[in-house]
């Protein structure tokens, strides 16, 4: 469903507009939103990311810990958490 969004924009610039009539304007200006909205989203999800890399750091880790690991080693460390997690619920059912 779709809603009606009316703006203000300076004479000048509505004069510059319908120069090109060709243009779908209520497009462009869709298209710009949505954009912006990405950005805003993205830069939300990755400040808190580099505040958790401060706090790293300040723990005493360096940079070269914070390595990409291989996919066997991600692989490795999957398995381990997966049967360390299992062992945690197991323990929980028979208490």
């Amino acid at each position: 469903m779709s809603v009606n969004f009316t703006m203000r924009i300076p004479r000048k610039l509505y004069e510059r507009m319908k120069q090109h009539p060709e243009i779908n304007w209520s497009e462009v200006a869709r298209r710009a939103i949505e954009e912006y909205l990405e950005k805003i989203e993205e830069s939300e999800l990755t400040a808190p990311s580099v505040k958790v890399i401060e706090e790293l750091f300040k723990m005493g880790l360096s940079p070269s810990s914070l390595r990409p690991l291989s996919p066997e080693e991600e692989e490795k460390l999957y398995r381990e958490l997966r049967e360390k997690t299992w062992e945690r619920i197991r323990s929980t059912i028979q208490a």
